[in-house]
């Protein structure tokens, strides 16, 4: 069950397309999640504008304003903002813009708190991530536990198998196989889990940015 998003046009652009940053297919790093969501009145904020523009072009954006995402704008308040804060710790920059993709398990814009099915999930949109994590372009998938069990009550994701720690990796994976599936904690996790996510922050960074090469081999 989930609350589709009330905002036409944040649905017609998901619609158009369904993911955030560069096209899935082209990308060299994909972080998959459950869903997109936005504050319930994120079309009355000012910032909107901006919103769509990355939905038109996410490449652009981020070479434009040198920021990831358009939550992190001064003037947006709602759902999403301490994910994205906490992603851009990985320190990317726009030259990274082309390569990271972020696509969600369920293929509209959501709002509030929502608790997925696999029936809620749209079989061609689970499809095209599959294409997507298989493309040439794929070095690397991070997702998270939640987004793991998820999958792997699909029919599309039931070959995944549970997480193991294999040698030269910090972070565990779900697929041993180019590319490597990478399990990591939800960028919104907080408590005792932060000194976890800060070091689960650092090995991604390591493996984006190629300081650490074993861990793309």
């Amino acid at each position: 069950m989930y609350n589709v998003h009330p905002s036409e046009k944040l649905i017609q652009a998901f619609r158009q397309k369904p993911y955030q940053g560069c096209c899935p297919t082209q990308a060299e790093f994909l972080f998959i999640g459950l869903d997109a969501n936005y504050a319930p009145n994120v079309e009355e904020q000012k910032i909107f504008s901006k919103i769509i523009e990355y939905h038109e072009d996410a490449i652009s954006f981020w070479q434009k304003y040198n920021l990831h995402h358009p939550f992190l704008l001064d003037g947006y308040k709602g759902d999403g903002r301490k994910y994205h804060k906490e992603f851009s710790k990985i320190r990317l920059s726009c030259k990274d813009a082309s390569r990271i993709s972020f696509i969600e398990l369920l293929h509209l814009p959501t709002t509030g708190r929502n608790d997925l099915k696999s029936s809620d999930l749209d079989k061609n949109h689970l499809q095209y991530i599959h294409k997507a994590i298989f493309s040439e372009h794929t070095k690397a998938v991070f997702i998270s536990d939640a987004v793991f069990k998820l999958m792997k009550k699909t029919s599309i994701f039931s070959w995944m198998n549970d997480a193991k720690q294999i040698e030269g990796h910090t972070l565990k994976v779900f697929h041993e196989k180019k590319p490597l599936i990478y399990k990591h904690l939800h960028f919104s996790t907080y408590g005792k889990f932060q000194a976890q996510k800060e070091e689960e922050i650092k090995a991604i960074h390591n493996i984006i940015l190629g300081s650490n090469i074993s861990d793309l081999t």
